[in-house]
């Protein structure tokens, strides 16, 4: 089990190694050495504690249904439902799990410490990236010794590590609504090859969608070819009528 032993400013200056637990696909945990953990498939785990709802929380926990991986991923809080979002959106990664794992490790101290990172995320060229999510005032000291843990042994085992506050609210709001867009079911086979012929270059949002035929039956499509990342916008600004739409070229362009 690791022992961290803290330089001046609290970052471990020595790891003598990791404990991972995780759920099996009989259910049962299982606890492994850091070591052993990279050929882990933790992007399908599942998760090792439950999510709580009860009267009068704080947080508000959920599911959140995922285009990437066609099933429910759970979130804590908002701020995870949108950072999560985010990761569905996200041509890049393939698969998402919640809660994946418990990291244990010995304080310098001497007493056992453990951490549940709030996200595992596989990228499509294998490498993998584990997410904690907290607003930077909510980060008590005893967290930020269990965040920079998580951080050494994600550089351990070669996964990359985030931890993340409050995301862009233009960002945020704009994938939210192209969200409300990510079911297959809008993938309408015809509308969707003529707004493809249609934004063929920049072409304003409405100006498309109505050139499409009916607005209303295309702006699903249309927003959902967004989300697929068929076309693409600036969504660092506001989406409205007039915003140019053009076709995704390259190697983020959807198959």
């Amino acid at each position: 089990m690791a022992v961290l032993r803290s330089v001046q400013g609290g970052a471990p200056d020595r790891v003598d190694g990791f404990e991972l637990a995780y759920v099996t696909r009989d259910g049962e945990q299982a606890r492994v050495a850091l070591a052993e953990a990279w050929s882990l498939r933790l992007e399908r785990a599942e998760p090792v504690r439950r999510l709580a709802s009860y009267r009068g929380q704080r947080h508000l926990p959920g599911r959140w249904w995922s285009a990437t991986d066609q099933r429910h991923v759970g979130y804590e809080s908002w701020l995870e439902r949108d950072h999560l979002a985010a990761f569905d959106f996200d041509p890049e990664v393939v698969a998402i799990a919640s809660q994946p794992f418990w990291l244990f490790w010995m304080s310098e101290a001497g007493k056992t410490r453990s951490h549940a990172p709030d996200y595992f995320l596989r990228r499509g060229d294998g490498s993998a990236v584990v997410v904690d999510c907290r607003p930077v005032q909510r980060r008590p000291s005893r967290d930020v010794e269990a965040f920079e843990a998580t951080r050494v042994a994600c550089e351990l085992a070669g996964w990359e590590y985030r931890l993340v506050g409050a995301p862009d609210p233009v960002m945020t709001a704009n994938i939210r609504w192209l969200a409300g867009y990510r079911h297959p079911r809008h993938l309408l086979a015809e509308t969707a090859d003529r707004l493809r012929r249609i934004f063929n270059g920049p072409v304003p949002l409405m100006d498309g969608a109505e050139e499409a035929g009916d607005p209303i039956a295309a702006l699903p499509v249309l927003f959902h070819l967004l989300w697929r990342h068929e076309l693409e916008a600036d969504l660092s600004a506001p989406l409205h009528q007039a915003t140019l739409v053009r076709p995704v070229l390259g190697p983020g362009a959807a198959a």
